[in-house]
């Protein structure tokens, strides 16, 4: 399960980029500035937000240490920013002054891309802030670059649609037209793809466009066999065009954000949609992974940031099919249990549950009564708790065997939505069984048990489109 845990509403106009460091979340708007908060508990740090660019800032980067930040604007500048104290440390002018759209750092920190509306693109040492390498695509504004893991290559996309491979030497390896209607991001995936060939380096790359698509592919480089770029597949799930897309930091997820004001998670192994998530109301401009957490930013034209976290199991789900299978069948271990306690807020239960070797097969097994009578559980409330997560784990076995996405199921009546509605806290219901629910439950939220602020259900087109799609496609 993926739970809104925190939303930002601090801009006053629409966000543009969010970004990662181990401590920190950057973002940034057409307000003209960049706010930084902490991860602990989501406050704003005492010396943002940051304030110098004169136009819309588009796109904000932490250094590897996470100890500088890089933003660009549509003022032709990019500007290094100590994390520490907020203070410019530098103010790069792009070569003619054109709108600078992305910037990037590479691996080792050793240099910084900026990609630009008049097609240049600019390395600039990192320690010196000078521009040490200058060149440009044929066609076309840059709105996106990447740097591989190993710092070998990076990648641009422009807006007519070309992808474009350069070396650290800012030599251009290879071009090609990506998507159709103009490129909107990229993103490397960590971790490596197996090669085959020795001394040959593999990496995913993701990129999204303005033709409604995600597309995968492939870069290897070898000092042998030289560069190549490999297109491998593309996701569906979008109707509208594809603005932001980002891998997790382990390379097991992709997420990506739309006009269709949607988010997708995808599992990269499978190319199956976990999760789609539907709470802003504007087009979703950007998305970003924690690197150290299970935690996902996502920032939209509604002038917010949603902050996402990530259960153990869902972090699961987007393993191999064989972890899948095991995640959600009895061959659970003792140490499964473990850390789906810990998961659910039960860690305190950790060593009774161990003591009685409660596996997989024994944890769904689990009674009232023998929680009570066997494990000595004598808090009715906390019994209760646990029964109502063990049915919740029973249930996702039966919509993973069903092969029903989740977020599809209604959280009251746990079957797939025809009429999915979105209740004032934030989740999206069967619109009949949530009716029934509001008369009965006198304004209570299903998932929360808060006070819901209004008994207002709004019909959510987006992820009714989402279930029609899946629907065409599974049961054909």
């Amino acid at each position: 399960m993926v739970k809104l845990i925190h939303t930002l509403a601090d801009h006053g106009d629409d966000v543009n980029c969010c970004a990662f460091s181990l401590s920190l979340l950057a973002t940034c708007s057409l307000d003209k500035t960049i706010r930084l908060y902490s991860l602990i508990d989501f406050t704003e740090l005492p010396y943002s937000p940051l304030k110098f660019h004169t136009y819309a800032v588009h796109c904000c980067c932490f250094s590897p240490s996470g100890h500088i930040l890089a933003s660009c604007s549509t003022d032709g500048t990019t500007v290094l920013w100590s994390t520490q104290n907020g203070q410019t440390l530098a103010v790069m002018q792009q070569p003619g002054g054109s709108p600078v759209r992305v910037c990037r750092f590479s691996p080792d920190s050793t240099c910084l891309a900026s990609g630009a509306a008049d097609g240049t693109v600019v390395l600039w040492n990192a320690k010196s802030y000078k521009s040490y390498r200058c060149s440009s695509v044929k066609d076309g504004s840059l709105m996106a670059c990447a740097f591989s893991p190993n710092g070998n290559l990076f990648v641009t996309g422009s807006s007519c649609g070309d992808l474009t491979v350069w070396d650290d030497k800012m030599r251009c390896l290879h071009s090609e037209k990506a998507h159709d209607l103009g490129i909107t991001c990229c993103d490397f995936s960590s971790q490596p793809v197996s090669g085959g060939e020795q001394g040959l380096q593999c990496f995913r790359l993701a990129s999204s466009g303005q033709d409604c698509q995600v597309k995968i592919w492939v870069v290897s480089f070898s000092h042998v066999l030289g560069f190549e770029l490999k297109y491998k597949s593309t996701l569906s799930g979008h109707c509208a065009p594809v603005l932001a897309c980002a891998f997790s930091h382990d390379g097991q997820m992709l997420v990506s954000g739309s006009v269709d004001k949607s988010v997708i998670i995808y599992d990269t192994n499978t190319q199956n949609i976990l999760h789609t998530l539907t709470q802003h109301t504007r087009y979703v401009t950007t998305c970003a992974f924690a690197p150290n957490t299970l935690l996902l930013a996502t920032g939209s034209m509604d002038k917010t940031v949603n902050i996402w976290q990530f259960d153990h199991e869902t972090h699961c789900q987007a393993r191999s099919m064989e972890d899948q299978l095991k995640q959600f069948t009895e061959d659970w271990s003792e140490e499964d249990v473990s850390m789906w306690l810990c998961a659910q807020g039960l860690k305190d239960l950790v060593g009774i549950f161990k003591m009685n070797n409660i596996d997989g097969k024994e944890l769904l097994s689990l009674t009232k009564e023998s929680l009570a009578d066997d494990l000595k559980i004598e808090s009715l409330g906390l019994r209760s708790k646990v029964l109502r997560k063990i049915e919740e784990l029973r249930t996702k076995v039966k919509s993973l065997s069903s092969g029903i996405p989740d977020e599809f199921i209604c959280p009251i009546t746990r079957e797939l939505m025809k009429d999915p509605v979105i209740a004032s806290d934030g989740y999206s219901y069967e619109k009949e069984a949530m009716e029934n629910w509001i008369s009965k439950k006198k304004r209570t939220s299903p998932m929360t048990n808060l006070v819901l602020p209004s008994v207002v259900l709004t019909p959510n087109r987006t992820l009714k489109m989402a279930i029609n799609r899946w629907l065409e496609t599974h049961q054909k």
